[in-house]
C-alpha cells in the first residue's frame, strides 16, 4: 500500500476541504460552538480517510479494509441522533420553535454531508490511482463544486410570492386581509399591533406549491426563521406577540402576523423567501393524473 500514501493522502485532503466547504455557521446556529466543529470535523476526517483507500484497498484485494465502510454508515446515523437529540432538548427554550420536521431535516443533512465527504475522497484517489495525481485533484475539486449544489435545496421563494397583507381588526378578530389569525381582548395590544405589527400574505405559485405550504412543519419552520432573521417582541406569558400564520381554506394562501423588533417589510419578506422548504414537507399532487384532473 505504501505506493498509494500520495494517493491516499490526496483523498484525505480533498474530502478535509470538502467537509470544511460544508460546514457553515448561520442564522439557523448549528454547529453553534467549538466543540459541535470538533465533532463535524473529526467525523469527516474519517469519512475522507474511509474514501480514500477505499479504491487502493480493492486493487490491493484487501478486503477486510473496505468493511470499515460498513462501521462508517454507523457513525453517520450516529451524528444524525446526535443532531436531532441536542436540538430537540434545545426546542423547549426557544422562543418561537422550529418544529420537528425541521430539526430532522437539519440531522438528516449532516448526515449526508458526510457521505459526499466520502464521495469527494473516493474520486480523487480513484482518479489519481488510475490517471494521475493532478487529474485526481482537479477532479477532488470537482466533485466539492458539485457537492455544493447538491446540498442546496429550494427555498420558499421558489414555490410562493410573497406581498405585504392589511393587518386590521374586526371588533376582537385581528386578521390580515381577509384571512382571521386570532382574537386579541385588550385595547392597548389592539394598539400597538396596529402600530408595529406586520402582515404578509404569502400565494403559493401551483398546487404543488399549496399542499407543502399546507404542511404544520413548513409553516412552523417559516415562523422560526422569521423570527430569528429580523426579531420578535414575542416575551413569555404574552400571547398576543406570538407570531402566528393561518390558511385562508379556499385559496391556500397564507397569512402571516408578526411583531418584529424592527419594522421593514423588504426585510420580512426577504426572511420568509429565505426560509427553506422541508424535505418531510414537500408534497406533489401535480405528478399524479388525479391531482393533475382536480387542479384543472
Amino acid at each position: 500500500m505504501d505506493k498509494y500514501s500520495q494517493i491516499i493522502l490526496l483523498g484525505i485532503a480533498a474530502g478535509i476541504v470538502a467537509r470544511v466547504f460544508m460546514l457553515r455557521n448561520d442564522y439557523r446556529s448549528y454547529p453553534s460552538y467549538p466543540h459541535g466543529y470538533v465533532t463535524h470535523i473529526s467525523l469527516g476526517i474519517i469519512a475522507a480517510a474511509l474514501g480514500s483507500i477505499a479504491i487502493p484497498a480493492l486493487l490491493e484485494k484487501e478486503f477486510t479494509a473496505v468493511t470499515f465502510l460498513v462501521l462508517a454508515a454507523q457513525q453517520f446515523r450516529d451524528i444524525r441522533n446526535m443532531e436531532r437529540e441536542t436540538l430537540s432538548k434545545l426546542e423547549n427554550y426557544n422562543m418561537v420553535p422550529r418544529g420537528f420536521d425541521y430539526i430532522e431535516g437539519i440531522a438528516k443533512t449532516f448526515e449526508a454531508r458526510n457521505y459526499l465527504v466520502m464521495l469527494v475522497s473516493l474520486v480523487s484517489s480513484g482518479t489519481a490511482v488510475f490517471f494521475n495525481i493532478w487529474i485526481g485533484i482537479f477532479a477532488g475539486l470537482f466533485t466539492i463544486f458539485i457537492s455544493g449544489f447538491l446540498m442546496r435545496g429550494d427555498f420558499v421563494k421558489d414555490i410562493a410570492i410573497v406581498k405585504i397583507g392589511e393587518l386590521h381588526f374586526e371588533r376582537s378578530l385581528l386578521m390580515v386581509d381577509n384571512i382571521v389569525i386570532m382574537n386579541v381582548g385588550l385595547e392597548d395590544s389592539k394598539k400597538r399591533i396596529l402600530k408595529e405589527g406586520l402582515g404578509l400574505i404569502i400565494h403559493p405559485k401551483n398546487d404543488n406549491a399549496r399542499a407543502t405550504l399546507n404542511n404544520l412543519g413548513q409553516r412552523q419552520a417559516i415562523l422560526h426563521d422569521v423570527s430569528v432573521l429580523v426579531g420578535s417582541k414575542l416575551e413569555t406569558g404574552e400571547p398576543d406577540w406570538t407570531p402566528l400564520m393561518r390558511k385562508d381554506i379556499d385559496t391556500g394562501k397564507l397569512a402571516l402576523y408578526i411583531l418584529p423588533n424592527e419594522k421593514d417589510v423588504e426585510c420580512v419578506i426577504q426572511a420568509v423567501y429565505q426560509t427553506p422548504i422541508l424535505e418531510s414537507a414537500v408534497q406533489k399532487p401535480l405528478e399524479s393524473k388525479i391531482g393533475r384532473k382536480a387542479a384543472d
